[in-house]
């Protein structure tokens, strides 16, 4: 259900595999590599993991979600690595029986994700500068 890749995210893929003809719902949400933060040009980004604790805790997160809510399907998709601008960093999708499930259930696992699992996230600038984001936060 929760996985990570250094591979390039296909949420057409991701879709299709939670699909199924119970759910009357589906949600999903796509991060994408921005051009800037904080007021600094960013050209890419890079990704690191402590790989099987990071799958490990979406695991759990996922379970929960699924617990939670009324939902179907659940999955979450998280890249790792060196990715370019207009990228996709991280994918989570929801089927349920109804809209208001998968909505909250989505919100949800991409919340608990972004605050617990072991992931950093390394800009790099226009002005040859990098800078590890929310660095000081720990899982």
């Amino acid at each position: 259900m929760f996985s990570l890749t250094n591979q390039v995210i296909d949420p057409k893929q991701l879709t299709e595999a939670i699909r199924d003809s119970q759910s009357g719902a589906f949600a999903s949400f796509e991060g994408w590599v921005r051009n800037h933060n904080h007021g600094k040009s960013v050209i890419a980004l890079h990704y690191e993991a402590h790989n099987k604790l990071a799958v490990e805790v979406g695991q759990q997160i996922m379970t929960q979600a699924i617990e939670k809510f009324a939902i179907n399907h659940a999955r979450c998709c998280h890249r790792i690595g060196q990715l370019a601008v207009g990228e996709v960093a991280i994918w989570v999708g929801v089927s349920a029986n109804h809209r208001k499930a998968a909505l909250a259930a989505c919100e949800y696992i991409l919340n608990q994700v972004k605050a617990e699992v072991p992931i950093w996230k390394n800009e790099f600038y226009a002005d040859g500068e990098s800078g590890w984001v929310e660095a000081n936060h720990c899982c």
